[in-house]
């Protein structure tokens, strides 16, 4: 279901009255947290400015062969983030984004670009265009979502969290529904095209809505050392507000495929690498210094902005990701803040598809039956803006490109 507010500043003023009264101590404890959170971006940035990675890599055949070290998931599960090297062969991906620039151009998608319905959900951010295509079912991103070697990154990902706890199963991580999501295909020299930080799956109801309280439940009672982000608990219950491109399935990871070679500088992917920074921004909106009908500028149905005037110390542990090959995957928790670069300095196309990790639960089967139709119509999936670009386009996947496993994550058979 969807959650409605009528009276958005009231909802506000009312939760910050029943937030506060819960934590009477609320400026002690976002003192303790705002020092964590100063002290662990201050060693991010040393450890990036000293030129070593600040985002965690795992080889894919590490993962296939069970190789991933303890320490690597810590180091995952802590930084909320990793890239996962070669999931795909560099030859098969070069083919798949020579197929995806034949598809767009073929049905002269550049066109119909000129009139689609404008997408609102990053309009409040400082750059908010970044090159994303609204283009779900080419035959590649069918391909690649429903890959045998994907699906075991994704599981491998899953079972990353706790999925089970006080008697209940919250998802099964070993299932990989589809999420559709759309193509960036950015150009060499493209600038101002970027996307300012914030992070995606909820805004002003991760204060409202009462899973989301029940999600940060150790946050709000001021025992925030005993949150964990990778804890499953109440995520799959939670109740967004309706909007083009905001996201009602349950992520464990946003991600993305890279189709082309990328690097820091070629308008790619940033990362605050803190797996724990929404804790920072829960207990920020609750100073005094926040209008009392203001949550740090969220607003609903967009995405939840980071300001520099509010959460000045997230930003300097913002971080590019490693130069990716086509074939490399990228992965950062549904809570991690990110951005895009504002200019592509770089000489090629930096391309990806976007594909997430997905477990399957009550939640993302009741999406997935909405979803189907759009694949079989070739419109655009519910979360997004209906511009339903793909309805008579030439080489569009059909069900006859889909194996058993990928009709079983387009919920076929539900």
């Amino acid at each position: 279901m969807a959650l409605k507010i009528d009276d958005l500043p009231g909802a506000i003023r009312q939760a910050k009255k029943e937030l506060r009264a819960a934590l009477p101590n609320y400026r002690e404890v976002f003192a303790e947290v705002e020092a964590a959170i100063i002290a662990e971006a201050k060693r991010i940035a040393a450890q990036r400015d000293r030129g070593e990675d600040v985002i965690p890599e795992i080889q894919f055949s590490d993962v296939t062969g069970q190789r991933v070290t303890p320490d690597q998931i810590a180091l995952v599960k802590a930084r909320g983030a990793c890239v996962i090297r070669q999931v795909f062969p560099r030859v098969l991906v070069h083919g798949w984004d020579q197929d995806i620039a034949n598809y767009v151009e073929t049905n002269n998608l550049d066109k119909r670009l000129e009139n689609r319905a404008e997408d609102k959900y990053f309009g409040q951010l400082a750059s908010s265009k970044p090159q994303i295509y609204g283009v779900y079912w080419s035959k590649p991103q069918v391909l690649a979502r429903q890959s045998e070697s994907l699906t075991v990154a994704r599981v491998f990902l899953n079972k990353l969290w706790r999925n089970e706890s006080d008697g209940r199963v919250h998802f099964d991580p070993l299932h990989v529904p589809v999420y559709a999501d759309r193509l960036r295909r950015r150009p060499p020299g493209s600038a101002s095209l970027g996307l300012s930080a914030h992070c995606d799956g909820g805004s002003v109801e991760r204060w409202i809505e009462s899973n989301f309280r029940k999600v940060y439940r150790h946050v709000f009672a001021g025992n925030w050392r005993d949150y964990d982000a990778f804890d499953a608990a109440f995520r799959t219950d939670v109740e967004e507000i309706a909007s083009p491109a905001v996201c009602s399935m349950f992520r464990t990871f946003q991600g993305w495929t890279a189709l082309t070679p990328q690097g820091p500088g070629d308008g790619t992917l940033q990362l605050v690498p803190i797996a724990n920074s929404m804790v920072y921004i829960l207990l920020r909106a609750l100073q005094d210094d926040v209008a009392e009908d203001d949550l740090c500028g969220a607003m609903p149905g967009r995405a939840l902005s980071i300001k520099p005037e509010f959460h000045a110390p997230l930003f300097e542990a913002l971080s590019s990701i490693p130069r990716m090959e086509a074939g490399d995957t990228v992965f950062w928790h549904s809570d991690v803040i990110h951005a895009v670069e504002d200019e592509h300095k770089g000489a090629g196309y930096s391309n990806v598809m976007y594909i997430a990790s997905v477990p399957a639960c009550a939640k993302n089967d009741a999406y997935l039956k909405r979803q189907l139709p759009s694949f079989l119509k070739g419109e655009s999936p519910p979360d997004f803006p209906a511009d339903h670009f793909e309805v008579d386009f030439t080489g569009r996947a059909t069900a006859e490109d889909l194996t058993p496993l990928g009709r079983a994550q387009l919920g076929f058979d539900l």
